[in-house]
């Protein structure tokens, strides 16, 4: 196990259920990360295990170089691949939808990524907040995609 100090990531620390339904895997196959070390994580007073958010994007950044075990993406749905090569995984921060167009803002890392979308885009992807989504960057252009569970 890989105990750390959340200086700047004690805002919002996750149950090991709650990461591995962020992540897209099973309760039992996120404790085996945790007890491989392939997880970081904080302990409470109580010795139960809480992970950062950071630490949970940081899997989802790092779901091409996964460690063994691990699936090579938390995504598995209808999405099989795209022209466009600027890909960023991401998860919803915020959505706010008036009128025709919605805002979304996407938490990379420690970095955000707004894109303005239309309203019918939001209601066919069903993007909420906290959920991981992919930023595809043409150009000028900044397209939001979820695959289907």
């Amino acid at each position: 196990m890989i105990h750390y100090e959340m200086a700047n990531d004690s805002r919002r620390l996750l149950t090991p259920r709650s990461a591995a339904e962020r992540l897209g895997v099973s309760y039992s196959t996120f404790k085996q990360w945790i007890y491989k070390g392939s997880v970081r994580t904080v302990q409470t007073s109580g010795g139960h295990h809480r992970i950062a958010e950071s630490e949970v994007e940081r899997l989802l950044s790092a779901a091409g170089r996964a460690p063994k075990g691990r699936p090579s993406r938390p995504f598995s749905g209808v999405l099989v691949s795209l022209s466009g090569r600027n890909q960023l995984r991401g998860i919803v921060e915020e959505v706010r939808v008036e009128g025709l167009l919605a805002q979304v803002r996407l938490r990379i890392g420690e970095q955000r990524l707004t894109a303005v979308i239309t309203r019918d885009a939001i209601d066919a992807l069903k993007l909420k907040r906290g959920q991981p989504a992919l930023a595809v960057i043409k150009s000028t252009e900044v397209m939001i995609g979820v695959e289907s569970p």
